[in-house]
């Protein structure tokens, strides 16, 4: 591990500051900014935010783009609302990241509710998704679950004529897959990833910008990593990873989750040398990835504390465990 590539991406952590400001936005909106740039592209740029985990940018940016798209539905036109259900649905993506599942929990909601004015399946698929995570880290895994196969339901009823349509079924049974797999339910986990696999199976390697569900054949196999870990088979967890290499995902956040899973299963499996050169490519990728995600951190500050001589923790847990996390994660 090289110590001047670490150091040279600390510091990213997100200051509380930025975070209080959404929680105020979420609780009074305030009248947007009056930005000259069309609402699409600003929220593609705050969708390219969270890919390049850029987390802090992300959340200063949001007050002013759900204002903005509050602001659109005064038209009430069925676009409309499908825009600002997204820009909810990627609030409680980030908020999910940094570990605040209350208001991810609000957004998520509220996603939904304007997802289901929007009248678009796709949309209501993504916004069914983001509610099931936040329930499963609520610990309400049974109820993701129902939530989630109802929206593949949905999604499979349109025939899967498309493959935007076969994307968002395959992204519903990988995300229903995880969240069995977290409850202990072993067989609903390894049928519905089996199948995601399937329905993946003839997606493009890279996924078409603008796509609502970017999902890959490569994807299918990170959540794969994800499930049998979570089912606490960590052998078969790092093989499914060792399928699978950084330059098959887009974006920096997925390069990232790729290693951090890897982390977990090398964890799990009592490995704390692969588990700290897994972290530390994350962090090289992401910091925020490492920095900003509780359950990623708190690796790392156990293996500092049961294995601080193993090569590349002490400056791991430099970087990583050095300030606090300014986001207020939990």
């Amino acid at each position: 591990m090289r110590r001047r590539t670490l150091l040279a991406a600390a510091g990213l952590a997100v200051p509380t500051s930025v975070l209080l400001g959404v929680e105020t936005a979420l609780a009074d909106m305030p009248a947007p900014a009056g930005s000259s740039v069309p609402l699409d592209v600003r929220l593609a740029r705050a969708r390219a935010l969270f890919d390049t985990g850029r987390y802090g940018d992300l959340l200063g940016a949001l007050p002013d783009l759900l204002a903005t798209a509050h602001a659109h539905i005064r038209e009430r036109a069925e676009i409309n609302y499908a825009r600002l259900s997204a820009c909810y649905s990627l609030t409680a993506q980030v908020l999910v990241k940094v570990g605040r599942y209350d208001q991810a929990r609000l957004t998520a909601d509220r996603a939904s509710l304007y997802a289901d004015l929007s009248g678009s399946p796709l949309v209501s698929a993504v916004a069914a998704r983001e509610l099931g995570i936040v329930l499963r880290h609520q610990n309400q895994a049974h109820t993701a679950q129902r939530l989630v196969l109802k929206a593949a339901s949905s999604i499979e009823a349109t025939g899967l004529n498309t493959q935007a349509q076969a994307a968002a079924y395959a992204q519903l049974l990988c995300t229903t897959s995880y969240t069995a797999a977290r409850a202990g339910d072993r067989d609903q986990a390894l049928s519905m990833i089996d199948e995601a696999a399937r329905a993946a199976r003839d997606l493009p390697a890279v996924a078409p910008a603008g796509r609502l569900f970017a999902i890959t054949p490569a994807s299918v196999g990170l959540y794969q990593v994800g499930v049998h870990w979570a089912l606490g088979d960590a052998g078969a967890a790092i093989r499914a990873g060792g399928r699978l290499r950084q330059e098959q995902f887009a974006t920096a956040e997925r390069k990232g989750r790729l290693h951090t899973d890897m982390a977990r299963a090398w964890w799990q499996w009592g490995k704390p040398e692969q588990t700290a050169q897994s972290l530390a490519a994350a962090f090289r990728v992401t910091p925020a990835e490492v920095r900003d995600r509780p359950s990623v951190r708190a690796i790392v500050k156990e293996l500092h504390r049961t294995h601080p001589r193993v090569s590349g923790v002490r400056e791991l847990a430099r970087v990583v465990l050095a300030e606090g996390p300014r986001t207020g994660a939990r």
